[in-house]
C-alpha cells in the first residue's frame, strides 16, 4: 500500500458502492473479455459492461449479488454504455467476483 495515496473518510464517502443483483448477462460480440450485464441496484436497473468473460459464463452470473460502483460516470466499451463498474478482486490478472456472505436486498449500500 505504500505506493497508493491515502484518502480521508470524506473522500471515501463520495463512493456510492451498492450491492446489485445480476438479472441478465450476454457476451459482447467481437470481444473475448466483455460481458454486458443488466444489474438491479434497488431503485433501477443499470447496464454495466464488465471484463469478466474469460472467467465467467453469462448464464452462471444470473442472480449473483455483486458490489458495484454506482456513481461512476458512464463510459462506452466496444460501443456499449456502462453505467457503473463491478468491483472484483484481481488475482494474477484475472477478475474474481465478490459476494455478500448473506442474502441482502439489491441496492444495499456498502460501507
Amino acid at each position: 500500500m505504500a505506493d497508493n495515496e491515502l484518502i480521508n473518510m470524506s473522500e471515501f464517502a463520495r463512493l456510492d458502492v451498492r450491492i446489485g443483483k445480476i438479472v441478465s448477462a450476454e457476451r459482447i460480440e467481437g470481444s473475448k473479455k466483455l460481458i454486458k450485464l443488466d444489474v438491479d441496484v434497488g431503485d433501477e436497473t443499470r447496464q454495466l459492461v464488465a471484463g469478466i468473460a474469460e472467467e465467467y459464463a453469462p448464464e452462471d452470473l444470473i442472480g449473483k449479488l455483486v458490489p458495484i460502483l454506482a456513481n461512476l460516470k458512464p463510459a462506452k466499451l466496444r460501443g456499449v454504455e456502462s453505467q457503473g463498474m463491478i468491483l472484483a478482486v484481481d488475482v494474477a490478472g484475472k477478475p474474481i467476483l465478490l459476494h455478500p456472505d448473506k442474502e441482502v436486498p439489491a441496492g444495499s449500500r456498502v460501507r
